[in-house]
């Protein structure tokens, strides 16, 4: 959020001018959140589901339809379902798939014994045995 609201970056070197860009930051963000948060109600989500940052970047979307007379209330535009393209709703992530890349995949260890207990079956040495 820091990058994302541009706190990244100070505006000035003066004390009072770090506290003012601080506490803006901190504003927009409360006011960012309770707009997630209307969202997501409005869409019955939980609110870790919304992405604030696809909020933020839809906010400029926003103000043009509402400048064309298209939209005038923010929650109801980002709930829409003409406006799934903006992001709103985080994607669920695909499940993790364990990739086995041994030349063997059926004599794969597992991970407890793969460094410290090897298989009997296996030699130690690379001498050959006559």
């Amino acid at each position: 959020m820091k990058r994302l609201l541009g706190l990244s970056y100070l505006w000035t070197g003066s004390l009072n001018g770090v506290r003012l860009q601080i506490w803006g930051t901190w504003l927009f963000y409360g006011v960012l959140v309770d707009l997630g948060d209307a969202v997501a109600d409005e869409l019955s989500l939980p609110i870790d589901s919304i992405s604030l940052e696809m909020i933020y970047r839809g906010l400029y979307h926003f103000s043009v339809a509402h400048q064309k007379g298209l939209a005038s209330d923010p929650v109801q535009y980002f709930a829409a379902p003409e406006n799934k393209d903006l992001g709103i709703v985080k994607q669920k992530r695909k499940s993790q798939v364990r990739l086995i890349v041994s030349p063997f995949p059926a004599r794969q260890r597992s991970p407890e014994e793969f460094f410290f207990q090897p298989d009997s079956q296996t030699p130690l040495t690379t001498d050959l045995q006559p």
